[in-house]
């Protein structure tokens, strides 16, 4: 990919957490929540991650952006400066270019005070407005994300669902970042209200600029909003490619799964439904070799004793998958 491209690059991340284990002897072990990722994110796209509950999505996206409490290894590189390296006080500078949008829109607001303090807040500790320029600039947000001006005197309880991630949006874009990484943010709406959250999105990349980072487990909301989509496995990423190509040619097994459990809209219409064996395993019991191997429909011996590696496929290369099917061991 031609570096000038890329807003953001992360190499080989692994996220570790100390667990503790039973017995007299007190000794700790690491517990692998992320293993290894390495993608690149284009400027002004939306890069989808999809995956199970429990794959590492998350805690890759808060790794990142240092939000996360485990150990975090690997290189990141953001507008062609590597900034893992960098100390807490050097990244701060850097979080009015990278910002989140959680979950949950009502656990992510502090129930306290108004949306309006909530604005005028995120504006005053990064200096960037005070007193009536931060009152106008939250004004302004209010407008941009769809809601009343009122509603700047109003507290989070008082909103919906979708008005109050409107608001965690508005809270984003009040520091005009580059890069916004979208956690699950349709996952706790209504599904009436999720289409208009993805269209506002839509509608603010365009506007702004901007490039997501878009993870979820809905893969029809994925397909609708993602130019390239990123399927991760248990802490590793085991395919990738364009939106198109890979809802109409899937290679890995676990992808081909997923995608058969997407509802089909005409009721006369049948899809063939892939079940997989068994359930995710924790990560604390990950298989050796291909980690997904317990559970795959083509599973070889092979695939028990071997880690495939992500290795792009295609006559253009641009469709990466971690499985050894692919790569003339078996």
């Amino acid at each position: 990919m031609d570096p000038q491209r890329q807003l953001l690059s992360a190499s080989d991340i692994s996220v570790h957490f100390p667990v503790k284990s039973g017995g007299a002897s007190g000794k700790s072990r690491r517990v692998s929540a992320v293993n290894g990722i390495s993608f690149e994110i284009r400027r002004g796209e939306t890069l989808g991650l999809v995956g199970e509950s429990g794959c590492g999505k998350t805690t890759f996206g808060r790794a990142l952006l240092r939000l996360g409490h485990g150990v975090v290894e690997g290189r990141v590189v953001f507008d062609g400066k590597e900034i893992s390296s960098l100390d807490n006080r050097s990244f701060r500078p850097l979080r009015k270019e990278m910002q989140m949008i959680f979950q949950d829109p009502f656990g992510s607001l502090n129930p306290r005070i108004t949306v309006g303090q909530m604005l005028q807040e995120v504006l005053a500790v990064h200096r960037i407005a005070r007193g009536e320029a931060a009152r106008k600039r939250t004004l302004e947000l209010l407008d941009i994300v769809g809601l009343n001006r009122e509603y700047a005197e109003r507290y989070p309880h008082e909103f919906s669902g979708g008005q109050r991630q409107r608001v965690g949006i508005a809270r984003a874009l009040a520091v005009r970042p580059r890069f916004i990484i979208c956690d699950e943010p349709v996952s706790a709406l209504d599904v009436s209200i999720q289409s208009q959250i993805i269209n506002l999105l839509r509608d603010l990349q365009r506007e702004f600029d901007l490039t997501y980072l878009f993870i979820a487990h809905d893969l029809s909301v994925v397909e609708y909003i993602s130019d390239r989509v990123a399927v991760m496995y248990l802490g590793k990423v085991v395919e990738i490619a364009s939106s198109e190509e890979l809802y109409t040619n899937p290679k890995h097994p676990y992808t081909q799964a997923l995608l058969s459990a997407i509802p089909v809209p005409e009721p006369d219409s049948k899809r063939k439904r892939i079940l997989l064996k068994g359930d995710l395993p924790g990560p604390m019991s990950i298989p050796s070799g291909c980690s997904f191997h317990p559970r795959c429909p083509v599973a070889k011996p092979e695939c028990s004793r071997t880690e495939p590696r992500l290795l792009p496929q295609g006559d253009d290369a641009s469709h990466p998958v971690s499985c050894l099917l692919y790569q003339e061991i078996i």
